[in-house]
């Protein structure tokens, strides 16, 4: 199985990540433009693309990794990814966001300096907007939560903390073994408590999301006209669990 592998502090490497929100009724046909979009984006030299789908809303994510580029560099490839998007989702979905970030950080359970996820895995992504001028004290504060919990989340692959570079922004990820551990943490855990001594100074609004990766680049890209029973049970028991949480 094809793996996308983010390191945990790669200097000449970019992230970008492009948010949308469907604007269909069948998510799928989104998915399968966007894996088009992913095979297009390597001529203009993505290394490793992905998919992200959110469990809870109505969001996609697109990941995009590129060898690092100047600022003039990456405002001509956003624009010119803004303008395939357009003229091929843009009747699918509405681009609510996209940015360009770095890896600074991470921790994994089997001791390596990656965070690697693939097709089917389960993430959660917690992110923060914040002023220029705490952006940095935030990021330590995040990657300082990252380690001191990371050992202690039953069921957690590989934590990774990405920061802003055109704008003040953090986003944390965890890749995790599957959806049962990510709810079982989220339901049990008194995740404030052990939070706001690190963030509490800083005038935010943290936003977390699931996401399952529904592709990763070398994928075969194949179009399904249908969703096999197994899909459908799956959906099933994340909507009962998506009821747990959102009563929490």
């Amino acid at each position: 199985m094809m793996a996308c592998s983010v390191p945990f502090n790669k200097k000449n490497l970019d992230i970008s990540f492009f948010v949308f929100k469907p604007t269909i009724v069948i998510i799928d046909d989104l998915v399968h433009e966007l894996k088009h979009f992913s095979l297009t984006t390597e001529n203009l030299g993505c290394v490793q693309s992905s998919i992200f789908r959110s469990i809870h809303g109505n969001m996609i994510i697109w990941y995009g990794a590129w060898p690092r580029q100047s600022s003039k560099e990456k405002e001509e490839l956003t624009s010119t990814l803004k303008t395939m998007l357009t003229n091929s989702i843009s009747t699918m979905a509405v681009l609510t966001d996209h940015s360009f970030l770095e890896a600074y950080g991470g921790e994994s359970r089997d001791g390596s300096s990656t965070a690697k996820f693939s097709t089917g895995d389960i993430l959660s992504l917690n992110s923060a907007v914040t002023t220029t001028n705490d952006l940095n004290d935030l990021c330590y504060a995040v990657l300082a939560i990252l380690r001191s919990r990371f050992a202690k989340i039953e069921g957690t692959i590989s934590g990774l903390c990405f920061k802003g570079q055109s704008k003040p922004r953090m986003v944390c990820m965890h890749v995790w073994k599957s959806l049962h551990f990510c709810y079982s943490w989220i339901l049990n855990s008194d995740q404030r408590k052990w939070m706001m001594p690190y963030l509490e100074r800083f005038s935010i609004e943290m936003k977390y999301d699931i996401f399952r990766v529904v592709y990763v680049s070398g994928d075969n890209v194949v179009d399904f006209n249908c969703v096999s029973t197994h899909q459908m049970l799956e959906n099933g028991k994340e909507k009962s669990m998506q009821g747990q949480v959102m009563q929490n």
